[in-house]
């Protein structure tokens, strides 16, 4: 990996892309940013009344998540559902060295996080949509997928992610 990582931390809702991609985006020194900030106000607001979001809501907001990537030379990690391939694929035309962290995590455990999470604006109620839109990372896509049951802490998936990028010192 470049010293100036461009990442996506990406899920469904209630698998961690923020907290995850703090931690990362602290480990390896870059910034940090939750694409949710970049949504417009009305995909927030039909978000907030439980409806979901189609691929005309979403085209947009990726236009910004890949302009974000493209114009950070520094290095950035940021969290986005990206849940589609046409998603990433529309990411990856704007910031073609982008890297995907998919955070996989089984239905039980999701609604557990998406029930117990507060403050946010998007409903429980909205994961089943999201699960039923999911295609996950493919084989031949730039990117790893972690299995949120295996790694069950913030710390164990970034130690699984960073483990392998950092150099050893003899």
């Amino acid at each position: 990996m470049n010293s100036s990582p461009l990442i996506v931390v990406m899920g469904v809702s209630g698998s961690g892309k923020s907290t995850v991609g703090e931690a990362l985006a602290a480990s390896l020194g870059v910034r940090f940013e939750d694409a949710d900030a970049l949504h417009p106000a009305a995909n927030v607001a039909k978000m907030a009344s439980g409806i979901a979001l189609t691929d005309d809501d979403r085209m947009p907001w990726l236009a910004l998540v890949g302009a974000e990537l493209s114009a950070a030379p520094d290095g950035l990690v940021i969290a986005c559902s990206a849940l589609k391939r046409v998603y990433r694929e529309a990411i990856l035309a704007a910031a073609p060295s982008t890297r995907f962290v998919f955070l996989d995590g089984s239905r039980t455990l999701l609604d557990s996080r998406v029930q117990h999470r507060e403050g946010h604006f998007m409903p429980a109620s909205l994961l089943d949509s999201q699960l039923a839109t999911l295609e996950p990372l493919a084989r031949d896509e730039p990117g790893v997928r972690v299995s949120l049951d295996d790694h069950p802490t913030v710390e164990s998936v970034v130690r699984m992610l960073v483990a392998p990028l950092t150099p050893l010192v003899e």
